[in-house]
């Protein structure tokens, strides 16, 4: 992936962002509400967005992780609204997400870990660590290492 150079912070160009084409397609076979992909697209730009509740302090590219992950294991979920509560780390991201529908409320447990994924392809850095950078590239949302209901649907 380009990386260019500013003044003010490394930046990469939202063309070459695997992570959010990978969304879109996500999103293109959804059956979620047109607000909530809306809200999806809005939150990805922004960091906020009606219909996606953030509790504390989350960062974007995470939170973007969990709503792709949602969207590709629930295609058929007419999903109105989400609310993500979770604790981030250096490598991990690990929490609940209650996923709301018209009818229902489901609930799933996460946790989201680039070093888990490194230590799964058997990848190093320099150092002889996991390279979590680039699992994280390379897998982004696909790096969960654990995504299960938390009790059943109300």
């Amino acid at each position: 992936m380009p990386i260019f150079w500013s003044t003010e912070r490394l930046t990469t160009p939202s063309s070459a962002e695997p992570g959010l084409m990978q969304l879109e397609q996500v999103l293109a076979t959804s059956s979620a509400a047109e607000t909530f992909k809306s809200a999806v697209r809005s939150y990805c730009q922004t960091g906020s967005a009606d219909h996606i509740q953030v509790d504390g302090f989350a960062p974007r590219i995470k939170v973007r992780r969990v709503l792709t992950q949602v969207l590709a294991t629930q295609p058929d979920l007419p999903i109105e609204r989400i609310a993500v509560r979770a604790r981030s780390g250096c490598s991990d991201f690990v929490g609940t997400v209650q996923v709301h529908t018209a009818g229902e409320t489901r609930v799933f447990e996460f946790v989201w870990d680039c070093r888990w994924r490194a230590e799964q392809e058997g990848w190093t850095d320099c150092f002889g660590f996991p390279d979590q950078i680039r699992a994280a590239q390379e897998y982004d949302w696909r790096c969960f290492l654990r995504w299960e209901p938390a009790g059943r649907p109300s």
